[in-house]
């Protein structure tokens, strides 16, 4: 199991520092959540911090827009030092366009799905991905307890993918820690985004070992 701490828990103020941390921990990949406020009730930060603090770890950036006009900011998060840009199936710009546009880039293009959204609905971009992230809270606040009904989905987006030959990633993001990576892990997600439970361990390399044993 590939493990994203998610940037959403750490300590704002010392961001660049926090993740030195959890590259020096071990974790595979830096999830970073960018909120506009309109798409989801909450803020967060933009294209100049993640600029700022790229230089404090060589691992994949993984950037997930939370934004409503996702399409509008590519070339600026593909500045700022992002491998990987996750944008939601339920933004106002168009999907393809907006896909088409961060492969341009040389950018790693994945999709997000809401709880309330069916798996169905990435299906007509499957080809033109390299993941799909499945969230298991609602996106907007981190914390949040983990949503188990929300697994059939990512068996459906990985059977889907199987059958038509698409090597694809399937990502889980909420309430993801060592009480429910395991059922994660057997629905067949790929990486685990995971907020306060690596950023709040005590020892974060041993918490970020023990979910990446799945």
């Amino acid at each position: 199991m590939k493990i994203a701490p998610s940037l959403l828990s750490c300590d704002f103020s010392v961001m660049g520092e926090e993740i030195r941390r959890m590259d020096k921990a071990g974790a595979d990949w830096m999830h970073l959540d960018v909120m506009d406020g309109h798409f989801v009730p909450n803020l967060t930060f933009g294209a100049p911090v993640i600029k700022w603090v790229r230089k404090y770890s060589d691992k994949p950036f993984d950037v997930h827009l939370m934004i409503s006009e996702p399409l509008r900011y590519i070339d600026d998060f593909a500045d700022a030092g992002a491998d990987i840009i996750t944008f939601h199936v339920e933004c106002d710009s168009d999907i393809d366009a907006t896909i088409d546009k961060i492969r341009e880039r040389g950018i790693l293009p994945g999709l997000v799905i809401k709880p309330n959204t069916p798996a169905s609905a990435v299906f007509p971009y499957l080809d033109k991905l390299a993941l799909v992230l499945v969230m298991t809270v609602e996106p907007g606040f981190g914390g949040q307890s983990f949503m188990a009904d929300m697994l059939p989905k990512v068996k459906e987006i990985k059977a889907e993918a199987q059958k038509r030959g698409i090597d694809l990633l399937i990502e889980a993001d909420g309430g993801i820690g060592a009480a429910t990576i395991a059922q994660a892990a057997e629905a067949g997600v790929d990486v685990c985004v995971a907020g306060t439970a690596v950023f709040k361990a005590e020892d974060a390399a041993k918490a970020i070992a023990q979910l990446q044993a799945y």
